[in-house]
């Protein structure tokens, strides 16, 4: 069921917070006689896999910046409306600022910006228990400790409507934790509902997520929006940790250029008509700005560089809905080019650039939410500058063709940290989050290329398993995991698909061969689902390491030292991966 909120604490009266009815102050205090607008402007603002992007980096994105982009819009809201700032989830997980406060850090800078909700997303589990420890380890420990920490701090609720105890499938019951909430925004009711991806819990530590289901989302938000509709919402937002992808934003009403089977517009498309008006997506890292089955969806890619927005016009008297404008994402630039109107360069200089202006005004950073926000930066700084002694020649990317440069890396070092493992695997897309840039290799930047607190472990399966999970990966997924210590050639013999895998001196594994495979604890417990097909029903025979896969990336890289290019890390002739075709492989 849903919860009306009648008011909330605010900030400083030049920022509107939604839950304010702000058109109701202004016709009390209006002459006698005058009436209010006939209709009323909600600006749904949404971000979504912030991941701990807090802070602007040359010159883009960061919750300050964002912050003067927002406090443009309610000024222009003033008259006529007001802004709802909702976000999508995946809030903390991916910087140093954020990881050592467990998420501290964005909930402070939210409550400044006065969020009015946000979905829980998979990596609001990544920090286990509050405290250092990322998963239980002693009786009592909480596996959801920080993020209910998290939580008790937001002056904003935390919705996840499908989020369920796996016994009693009923919602989960945490402080401050609910499937929807119900806002009063310029003096019209507006429900908002909270939804997670189905893979939620795939995508996280599964030591942290025990006890707990995610259900179809559709039903959750069918279910939702009727009581909302019911207790008189003339407004149905969804907040999605779920996602889509789109390569133009033209035109809303073109869905061409947009996967047709992902998960949030099949979501649109089952549910009733009418029931929800915006959904704020995410997860995806993609953009969405668009109408699917008369639903205004939109995603704003990751990291806190840009932002999506639906501004919505309501009938005051009747509270129809009379018109839904969807804006392409927009990025959060300080300056901007004057030409093209995009994001200058860091090094464009004031003659060749201009201060960036949004609603009419020039956009000034929230110095509000920057103060909140220092002290999180300063107590990192230094450990992010630190040098790692090596020098990049080239950026080392992430890439996908379908071998990962980083990935190797990775995969490289998770192998010569456990002496007599046959292969490494990892996740490269989905474990790798960020390019390694040119120049001097700092451990802020290997941070934030790997921010995940993953220990390296070891188990042993036979030639057969490996083949086996490694021909379902190759024939369903979309990408593949990063390898070292074997290659894996993959061939079409009519229509089926064989796998051989192949030691450094050539020898074939025979499937009854026993295989040492080196990992993360993350995989190895089910994530990703790399390694379901072949776990038995009490888990794989794990054997712990007690290493953390950055922590032995970043004194491999120190005792390696020199320099390095991004082909030392490909061997374009004897790819590690040797297919028939693009992936997911069609043998015909």
């Amino acid at each position: 069921m849903s919860t009306m909120l009648a008011g909330r604490p605010g900030r400083r009266p030049r920022t509107i917070a939604a839950a304010l009815p702000l058109l109701a102050i202004l016709a009390a205090c209006a002459p006698a006689g005058s009436t209010a607008a006939p209709t009323v402007v909600l600006s749904i603002v949404g971000t979504n896999d912030l991941h701990g992007g807090i802070t602007s980096r040359d010159g883009r994105g960061g919750l300050a910046l964002l912050g003067g982009y927002v406090n443009n819009l309610r000024a222009a809201r003033a008259n006529d409306g007001a802004v709802l700032l909702i976000d999508a989830g995946d809030m903390f997980q991916g910087t140093l600022e954020s990881n050592l406060s467990e998420g501290a850090v964005v909930i402070a800078g939210y409550n400044t910006l006065s969020y009015t909700a946000a979905a829980v997303g998979n990596h609001e589990f990544d920090f286990g228990p509050a405290g250092p420890a990322v998963m239980p380890r002693e009786p009592g420990d909480d596996a959801r400790g920080a993020l209910k920490a998290r939580a008790a701090e937001a002056r904003f609720p935390l919705l996840a409507a499908n989020l369920v105890d796996a016994e009693t499938k009923r919602p989960v019951e945490w402080p401050n934790v609910k499937p929807s909430v119900m806002v009063d925004a310029a003096g019209l009711k507006v429900g908002i509902i909270g939804v997670m991806t189905l893979r939620a819990l795939s995508a996280t530590l599964s030591a942290n997520t025990k006890g707990l289901a995610v259900v179809p989302l559709a039903p959750a938000i069918a279910a939702e929006a009727k009581s909302l509709r019911a207790e008189g919402a003339a407004l149905v937002v969804v907040t999605a940790h779920a996602g889509g992808r789109c390569k133009t934003f033209d035109s809303p009403t073109d869905l061409s250029s947009c996967e047709a089977g992902s998960e949030i517009l099949a979501v649109a498309r089952e549910l009733p008509t009418g029931a929800v008006d915006v959904i704020v997506a995410g997860h995806s890292h993609a953009g969405m700005a668009h109408l699917a089955s008369g639903v205004a969806i939109i995603e704003s890619f990751s990291g806190g560089r840009t932002f999506g927005r639906v501004d919505v016009t309501i009938d005051r008297a009747s509270k129809r809905i009379t018109d839904k404008r969807v804006f392409p994402p927009h990025d959060l630039c300080e300056r901007v080019n004057p030409s093209t109107h995009r994001c200058a360069d860091a090094d464009a200089g004031e003659a060749n650039s201009a201060p960036a202006e949004y609603e009419g005004r020039a956009v000034e950073p929230d110095e509000e939410v920057a103060a909140v926000l220092t002290p999180a930066i300063d107590r990192v700084r230094d450990v992010k500058a630190e040098a790692l002694g090596v020098v990049l020649d080239t950026p080392i990317r992430v890439g996908n063709d379908p071998e990962s440069p980083l990935g190797n890396l990775f995969t490289n070092v998770l192998l010569q940290a456990v002496p007599g493992a046959d292969i490494a695997v990892n996740n490269t897309f989905g474990g790798v989050r960020a390019d390694l840039p040119e120049g001097q290799l700092t451990y802020g930047q290997l941070f934030e290329a790997y921010p995940f607190d993953n220990q390296i472990v070891r188990f042993n399966v036979t030639g057969a398993d490996l083949k086996r999970i490694f021909a379902d990966r190759v024939q369903r997924a979309r990408d593949l995991p990063g390898i070292a210590g074997l290659q894996v050639r993959a061939q079409c013999s009519g229509r089926e698909l064989r796998i051989s895998l192949i030691r450094p001196n050539g020898r074939q594994v025979s499937d009854s061969d026993r295989m040492s495979v080196v990992t993360t604890d993350f995989l190895a417990q089910g994530g990703d689902g790399i390694f379901v097909a072949l776990t038995p029903p009490r888990g794989l025979e794990i054997e712990e390491t007690g290493l953390l896969v950055r922590d032995t990336s970043a004194e491999w890289l120190r005792r390696r030292g020199g320099r390095m290019r991004e082909s030392d890390l490909v061997n374009r002739r004897s790819p590690r991966w040797q297919l028939p075709g693009p992936i997911p492989v069609r043998c015909r």
